[in-house]
């Protein structure tokens, strides 16, 4: 998911494949909603239909649910993360290079969803577990996913402001990303 997320943030094509209409559909919305506050701006479409696939040859970044029977279509494709829900994995071809997050983050990202995901997993280990252990319902895990990545925006834009540049030439101040910073 993390991969996904980053593929998504750097504006790389995903693929995604499945059997499954509503697995395709729900994998979809569920990697723009983690995006959130972002909001996705190229091409997306849940369930592709077989006459339009020659849309995966488009050069610009996409999210596409694709159904799976027609997956000897997308071996071709080289530039596109493919994500095959029904076994799994996600490919990432050799050329392209998606940049994951910095690694604090990462590793802090990946505790918090482990702990949402799997709770007793990450006390396995511990001589003396917590005693209060439990998985949460489906739709609080739902809130405390959205809150880790939201925790991860706040983490990744702040101090977003020391990056503004202010031009006051203009009748009105006009408000600039200084890049360098």
């Amino acid at each position: 998911v993390l991969y996904l997320f980053c593929a998504a943030l750097t504006e790389h094509k995903i693929l995604f494949l499945s059997s499954s209409y509503q697995r395709l559909t729900d994998a979809c919305r569920a990697l723009l909603a983690l995006m959130f506050p972002l909001k996705y701006s190229f091409t997306y479409v849940p369930i592709l239909p077989a006459q339009l696939l020659e849309v995966l040859s488009t050069p610009t970044p996409f999210i596409i649910g694709v159904h799976s029977i027609f997956q000897s279509e997308t071996q071709e494709l080289l530039d596109v993360v493919i994500a095959d829900l029904d076994g799994g994995t996600v490919n990432v071809p050799e050329c392209v290079h998606v940049s994951l997050l910095p690694e604090p983050l990462l590793q802090q990202t990946r505790e918090a969803l482990s702990m949402v995901l799997d709770p007793e997993l990450e006390v396995a280990d511990l001589a003396f577990p917590p005693s209060t252990i439990s998985a949460s319902s489906l739709k609080m895990q739902d809130k405390e996913i959205r809150a880790v990545f939201l925790r991860l925006f706040a983490q990744l834009l702040q101090g977003y402001r020391w990056c503004l540049h202010i031009i006051r030439i203009h009748p009105e101040p006009v408000i600039r990303f200084h890049k360098v910073r």
